[in-house]
């Protein structure tokens, strides 16, 4: 199963995140409807495929994101400078971005392409200029989880 995840403001996502949920013979909204600012995220069902089964939970997850190897590499990193810094107590600034860009060894459409899906998921965001790590992604996960398991399912919201 593919969420596709898209923002329509991606200077404050975390208020405009929206799901597709997509898979195989769903009726619903296609992936190719979705507005360019979409995320897809893989979802396996697997009990061997779980990222905290992983030796690297962040690299798992940033391969579910992007397809290439070495975008996911970079990805982590991006993530990582962004924690780092917004912890430092001196966040990395938008304006840093040709900084950022040679440190991750990108070009550009490469960077924003990268950054821009991250924003998209909700894993980041930016406030007055600056990224943050954003916890939109994990509580439109929550919702999801929670509303699958209550609605679907019909079991006990106490029982997750």
């Amino acid at each position: 199963m593919i969420f596709k995840f898209f923002c329509l403001d991606l200077q404050s996502c975390k208020h405009h995140l929206k799901p597709y949920i997509v898979q195989k013979g769903f009726k619903g909204v296609k992936v190719k409807d979705a507005p360019k600012t979409a995320t897809s995220i893989i979802v396996r069902s697997a009990s061997n495929a779980r990222i905290s089964q992983s030796k690297m939970p962040m690299l798992e997850l940033m391969r579910r994101i992007f397809r290439k190897e070495e975008v996911a590499l970079k990805a982590v990193k991006f993530l990582t400078l962004v924690e780092e810094r917004q912890k430092s107590g001196k966040p990395l600034r938008v304006e840093e971005w040709e900084q950022i860009m040679e440190e991750l060894g990108m070009v550009r459409s490469s960077f924003y392409s990268m950054r821009n899906k991250l924003l998209g998921a909700g894993m980041i965001t930016i406030r007055n200029g600056e990224y943050h790590l954003s916890g939109a992604f994990s509580k439109d996960l929550v919702d999801m989880a929670r509303w699958w398991w209550v609605v679907v399912l019909g079991y006990d919201p106490e029982s997750l």
